[in-house]
């Protein structure tokens, strides 16, 4: 704003203000561009914040508009009741440019600027102008230009009646070019936002044109905020750190910023991302937030209702028939490129759908720009190169309690008399927000007894509405991946990671790739050097398992002590059964169970099988023996992988001598059963890689191992003396606690990483030569064990 004669120095401006504006006196600094660029002003104002003393400052050339144009606006804001800040005095030109308009700059929302033909003739409305621009660029401080009876063109390149006003600008100030350069470079960068044009927008008519302006300042001022959660818990800390990561308000605030949030179905991306745009939105020149990305795009013309709805929700115009996804692309980047925009793109699975929103080739939108995107998959954000990846994690215990007790009794703390239960509750859902809302509402208002019944039931069966969310995970596999994730969610979870890795790649699938995407999509964790599932995930994958057939025999897999009873008992297994796991409950370690050798007869895709403790086969009196149950069941397991026959007792002469033509057997645990040697068939098994003898205290002798045996346990093989290591290529060797142990045969012969634990072996080791030799071997060889010697304890 300028004028004809400067205030004295200490007198305040006369403002039209709105009369419930009340002073403030608080102190800031603020940058002033101009005359003064390298000096700070202390001035009688708020702090920068989101709390602005006025709404509106509008900046106009007083001899053109104020007794017309301007005068119209400023009445027309102040009867909507916005706060503006409009200098009626009039200062001379030439004068620099006050500290208080730059502190009215400062401490409001919005800046308007008129430009009119004669506005560049004053160095203060100039100086305005780039004080505006550099809050625009630091302070998220909304610029709007107006072009009264001006062409934007006219102004991005100085021409027609601004040639002349800027050829005089360069005479008048010879000895200060820099700042002439700095006015120059405000005019081009003003052309290039968006604004309104008198002639284009209102066909000249100012009453119409004011009406527009001031709807779009309303718009500004109050922008329709999202709804986000009713109860936000643990909201705020996260909305902070990405406030921080967004780098608003910084000096990379005119850079384009692309953002990811990934995480698992249910864990919140979605609330933490309208969360943020509620917060940062209306310091933008427009703002969208597409929720549903994946599932819209999936309907007819899906992406191109979303091209319409980012174009509207921007330029508050309904764009009609852009016919095709290429057009919408076109058209959003011809009028967004110079726009600086938030835009939320939610629950994204394909890189297709961002090229057709918000990228192609290059980020359609213009500088100083934000974009979020959500999605489920960690890869395809490292495709995308986004500046920075955020992982959404379960919630603390905490907040988790918190938010159940919220949907659970409408209090922030669970009822006394229902803590210990809440926490049960709590635990099992892992700090999964959807689940907490789910159960805490499924449970409220039920007694304890009902609370109990209705646990045990999402235990068994989990809920449709969590079962729906994580399962688009699922259907976003492929199918090998599909498999390998059925196999951990029934089999594996929490086992060995590079076990797991063995036996599936004996499966015939490829489990580091697939692992790695179910890592990518927050299906599996690693923790090394165990595979961990969230507790629901894992009921996901068992349920989409269960709904293959209501008849468990035609199910891939079986886990469940009692479906497998039933299929085993009933003799319905089928060729569709691929794994079976046999391990009775903690409560039932006392119930025998009879097998015949037909059970597993229709079984002839069978790869995983575990049969875990004593009490799973029928072992007393001889009545089921393994060796005829074997001979008649071995053609059906050609394709076992691991079989698990742990606690069962046996002896040698159970295995009958075909055993060894379990031609992929790869992984067998033996643990804790009676034979006093190693059954000869089983030292036929081609592809063995890791045995497990642990605690099989009647074992005396090993003298073969299978071929390919890369790891075996004998720890707690109280009775083995002897055992010949000489044919094999053993990468770890553990014999702990084998008291009587007096001899390894071939023991020189190992290989040069393999690890060897003997602790707790030998009696005497002072009077056994192979003790001698063994410490020897450890000074010569860079053989790892552990505690090679140790007295067995008294």
């Amino acid at each position: 704003m300028e004028g004809q004669t400067a205030p004295t120095r200490g007198s305040s401006l006369k403002r039209k203000l709105d009369p419930g504006f009340q002073n403030q006196n608080n102190h800031q600094k603020v940058l002033v561009i101009g005359d003064h660029m390298s000096k700070d002003v202390l001035s009688s104002t708020k702090p920068c914040s989101n709390h602005w003393d006025y709404e509106v400052f509008l900046s106009f050339r007083g001899a053109d508009t104020r007794k017309n144009f301007t005068d119209h606006l400023y009445f027309a804001l102040v009867r909507t009741g916005i706060r503006t800040f409009c200098d009626d005095y009039e200062l001379p030109r030439g004068e620099n440019i006050s500290k208080e308009l730059i502190n009215g700059i400062h401490r409001s929302r919005i800046s308007l600027v008129i430009f009119s033909k004669d506005y560049a003739s004053s160095s203060w409305c100039l100086d305005e102008l780039v004080q505006i621009l550099h809050c625009k660029r630091t302070m998220n401080h909304i610029f709007i230009p107006i072009f009264y009876h001006v062409n934007p063109s006219d102004m991005r390149k100085q021409a027609g009646t601004f040639a002349e006003t800027f050829t005089r600008l360069d005479e008048r100030f010879q000895e200060d070019m820099e700042r002439v350069q700095r006015w120059r470079a405000a005019f081009t960068e003003t052309a290039d936002c968006s604004g309104f044009d008198l002639q284009s927008d209102a066909n000249g008519y100012e009453a119409s044109f004011i009406g527009k302006i001031v709807e779009q300042v309303l718009y500004k001022l109050n922008p329709i905020r999202l709804n986000v959660v009713r109860h936000p818990v643990g909201i705020d800390f996260h909305v902070e750190e990405l406030k921080n990561l967004l780098q608003l308000g910084t000096s990379t605030t005119t850079e384009l910023l692309i953002m990811g949030m990934y995480g698992m179905g249910g864990i919140g991306k979605t609330t933490l991302a309208k969360a943020v745009y509620n917060h940062i939105c209306d310091g933008f020149e427009g703002s969208s937030c597409l929720l549903n990305v994946r599932e819209v795009s999936e309907q007819s013309n899906g992406l191109i209702q979303l091209q319409e709805q980012l174009l509207f929700d921007i330029l508050k115009v309904k764009i009609l028939l852009i016919g095709n996804v290429d057009k919408g692309i076109s058209l959003i980047k011809q009028r967004l490129h110079r726009k600086r925009v938030l835009v939320v793109l939610d629950d994204v699975d394909r890189l297709d759908q961002i090229y057709a929103l918000a990228r192609n080739g290059e980020w359609l939108f213009g500088p100083g720009s934000r974009v979020i995107i959500t999605t489920r998959d960690e890869h395809l954000l490292v495709k995308l190169g986004v500046n920075y990846s955020y992982k959404v994690e379960n919630m603390n215990h905490s907040d988790s309690l918190e938010l159940f007790s919220w949907h659970a009794f409408n209090t922030p703390h669970p009822e006394e008399n229902f803590r210990e239960i809440s926490i049960a509750a709590v635990d099992y859902v892992g700090g999964l927000p959807l689940g907490l809302k789910v159960l805490g509402s499924d449970l409220r208002g039920r007694s304890i007894i009902k609370w109990k019944t209705t646990l045990e039931k999402f235990r068994k069966s989990p809920n449709a509405q969590i079962q729906k969310i994580l399962g688009i995970s699922f259907e976003s596999l492929d199918h090998t991946t599909r498999e390998v994730f059925l196999d951990i969610a029934c089999f594996f979870t929490g086992a060995n990671i590079e076990y797991v890795l063995k036996i599936l790649e004996e499966c015939g699938f490829f489990p580091d790739i697939a692992i790695n995407i179910l890592v990518q999509r927050s299906l599996v964790k690693i923790d090394y050097p165990n595979l961990r599932m969230h507790d629901l995930i894992g009921d996901m994958g068992r349920e989409i398992v269960r709904q293959e057939s209501r008849h468990p025999g035609k199910r891939s897999r079986l886990w469940s002590h009692e479906d497998v009873l039933k299929v085993l008992k009933n003799h319905t297994g089928s060729e569709v059964l691929e794994g079976l796991s046999l391990k009775p409950p903690i409560h039932d370690q006392d119930q025998v169970i009879s097998l015949e050798s037909k059970a597993f007869a229709n079984m002839k895709n069978l790869r995983l099988l575990q049969i875990k403790d004593r009490t799973t086969i029928n072992v007393p009196n001889r009545s089921w023996n393994l060796r005829n149950f074997l001979r008649a069941s071995l053609y059906v397991f050609r394709s076992l992988v691991k079989l698990g026959l742990s606690n069962s007792h046996f002896l040698e002469d159970d295995f009958p001598i075909n055993f060894g033509d379990l031609s992929s057997l790869q992984d067998l645990d033996l643990s804790v059963n009676n034979f006093r040697d190693l059954p000869h068939s089983i030292c036929h098994l081609p592809k063995l890689a890791r045995l497990n003898l642990a605690e099989s205290r009647s074992i005396r002798s090993i003298s073969t191992l299978p071929a390919n045996l890369r790891i075996l346990f004998a720890f707690g093989c109280e009775s083995l003396e002897r055992i010949s290591i000489s044919e094999s290529r053993l990468d770890a060797l553990v014999l702990a606690n084998c008291y009587k142990l007096v001899d390894i045969q071939g023991f020189e012969n190992l290989g040069f990483t393999i690890a060897v634990s003997l602790e707790g072996c030998f009696k005497q080791e002072e009077d056994i030569d192979f003790v001698k030799s063994l410490l020897e071997l450890q000074r010569r060889r860079p053989v790892r064990w552990s505690c090679i010697v140790k007295r067995k304890r008294k």
